[in-house]
């Protein structure tokens, strides 16, 4: 055993494989696995061996662990102060902890109190956090009998909504609380609005908090056996609920829906029966809505969205969920087009095309910029709504970018389409219908006009690609849509269809839309006659086609500064439209 009098801590460089591979080692050693941290701070032998280590992961510390040998070195305590102290310097005044039962002393010490107990680990925090969350809760108490349901709703289905129906009825006043938990298929924000959106009259849908035990926060590093895990974490996080919020919000009832498909969720119902009762909490299991041959399930309609099968996701949720629903595709569809290499002029993985000013990074970034609008532009009730939120997006967008225009005629695009798409659901041509419809009635519309040049454009003439349709006659992106894109539907979306199992199906698609489309883009930046060119060259390469020719013409447009971006918008369009109608 090190003698320490004045540990010498030092903080890890995660970023480095090898530390991080030290730090795996450590834990594992002592009996933990390792979870994503922020910063890691260590004291080392003289051999540079690990020998104590604490962690930090947003407000959540982590990864606390000793040498058996050095346990009675006091080292724990220098630690943790370290990781408190730089936690404070980050503007984090309140910190949680998971941790095991024989450091509570420890973190005693440094002012954290235990808020929830489990047989293998306790949650402590050093803030009013809970006290003030419970005291919020309060708020929304009301007379009568009250019940809850917390839902993760990644989507919100209609087995959902089954629930909540069935058991709003039941009580005087259901609260909702959903899981806040991100990284997940559906955001946190997305999951919510469909929760509101369908909530019957009289229901209470609350915001999530972070004293909702999940896998985003939960440290399963420190118990070895994953049912243990499983277990722990349900007892922390009923306890929690079954001593703080549910008195809190006058809580008598918890329902759940019945769970046929996991074990593990009804492995946790099964506890949640058991313990509840133990502090005056009923539970109610509503079964579970069945439809189409089997349970309704958000894992059957995430799987529906990710096989290009629109209409079973429709099917199973209601019709308040489709906006968020056709937001994800429209959105996969422009990250699609985005990420996928070897595109002639374009930005896209390994290649900035003829761009000086944009780069896959900024492209992702406008692209993530205008995604919390794009269920808005779906369920937009009318032309002057679907422009306002245009203009919005395209202002997040210059925001996000610095001023880079990266994604104005997608949204422009993509808009109507996504409008269309939820006032009409019943086949290619009602849908190209509804586009024609739309863009005119938004064309019409008022001086703020939302339009493929951007609001920056006082008139429509003025912009590039309007000016090259007014000189060479071409179609411009207004007009495409006021056709209801009739090149797509009738030949870039079959062409897309027929190359199902091809591996170059979205630059042989790019290719089929750069040879028949007049891309104003491309106009302006090179002439009439250096596009029709482009055309030409599109549609040779295409006809024989090979890896090593696409390749060349990519390096050459790049140099020629020959950017076909009215045909990536097309080829997004294509895939978000091939996405729905199935």
């Amino acid at each position: 055993m090190d003698s320490f009098e004045t540990p010498d801590i030092q903080e890890v460089p995660l970023q480095s494989s090898l530390f991080r591979s030290r730090v795996q080692n450590f834990l594992e050693r002592n009996g933990l696995r390792y979870e994503a941290l922020d910063l890691y701070y260590t004291v080392q032998g003289a051999d540079g061996e690990i020998l104590a280590g604490a962690g930090l992961s947003g407000d959540v510390i982590k990864c606390v662990a000793v040498d058996s040998g050095e346990r009675a070195s006091g080292l724990t305590l220098p630690l943790i102060s370290r990781v408190v102290s730089e936690a404070a310097s980050r503007g984090l005044a309140a910190l949680k902890v998971f941790t095991k039962p024989e450091y509570e002393p420890v973190f005693e010490s440094l002012g954290f109190h235990a808020i929830a107990r489990a047989p293998l680990a306790l949650l402590m925090e050093n803030g009013r956090g809970l006290e003030e969350y419970c005291e919020r809760l309060r708020s929304f108490r009301v007379s009568g009998t009250c019940g809850v349901a917390i839902i993760n709703a990644n989507p919100f289905t209609l087995g959902h909504k089954y629930l909540l129906d069935t058991a709003s009825a039941r009580v005087d006043r259901l609260f909702v609380i959903p899981v806040g938990e991100e990284g997940q298929q559906f955001s946190y924000a997305e999951r919510r609005q469909m929760i509101a959106a369908a909530a019957p009259e009289g229901v209470q849908v609350l915001d999530a908090s972070a004293y909702q035990i999940s896998s985003a926060t939960f440290p399963s590093y420190f118990i070895k056996d994953l049912s243990e895990v499983s277990e722990t974490q349900m007892r922390l996080d009923l306890d929690l609920f079954g001593r703080h919020i549910a008195p809190a919000l006058g809580v008598l009832v918890r329902f759940i829906g019945s769970e046929p498909l996991d074990a593990l969720t009804d492995s946790y119902n099964a506890l949640m029966r058991k313990i509840l009762p133990q502090y005056g909490v009923s539970v109610m299991e509503i079964p579970r809505l069945e439809a189409a041959g089997g349970p309704v399930s958000a894992s059957r309609v995430r799987n529906a969205l990710n096989t290009g099968r629109f209409g079973t996701a429709a099917a199973l949720t209601p019709s308040t969920s489709h906006p968020v629903l056709l937001s994800q595709l429209a959105f996969r569809a422009l990250q699609t087009e985005l990420e996928t290499p070897m595109k002639p002029g374009l930005v896209g993985p390994g290649s900035n095309g003829a761009h000086s000013d944009m780069s896959l990074g900024l492209m992702h970034k406008g692209l993530c910029s205008i995604r919390p609008f794009l269920a808005g532009m779906a369920a937009a009730p009318t032309a002057r709504d679907l422009t306002r939120l245009g203009l919005d997006a395209e202002e997040s967008m210059l925001a996000a970018t610095g001023g880079v225009n990266t994604h104005r005629g997608a949204i422009y695009a993509l808009g109507l389409a996504l409008n269309a798409a939820f006032k009409i659901m019943s086949g290619p041509e009602a849908l190209q219908s509804q586009l024609r419809q739309i863009a005119r009635e938004q064309s019409a519309g008022c001086e703020l006009c939302f339009t493929p040049h951007g609001k920056d454009a006082p008139q429509l003439d003025e912009s590039n690609g309007s000016a090259a349709v007014r000189k060479y006659g071409v179609k411009g992106a207004r007009q495409m849509a006021m056709d209801g894109y009739s090149a797509l539907f009738e030949d870039w979306l079959p062409f897309y269809r027929s190359l199902a199992a091809d591996s170059w199906r979205l630059q042989k698609t790019l290719l089929r839309i750069m040879s028949t489309l007049d891309d104003t883009c491309i106009i302006h930046r090179v002439g009439y006659e250096r596009a029709q060119g482009v055309k030409r060259e599109a549609a040779v390469l295409l006809e024989s086609f090979s890896p090593e020719g696409l390749e060349e013409l990519c390096s050459r447009y790049a140099g020629q500064r020959i950017s076909p971006g009215g045909a990536a918008d097309m080829l997004a369009l294509t895939v978000f439209i091939e996405s729905i109608l199935n």
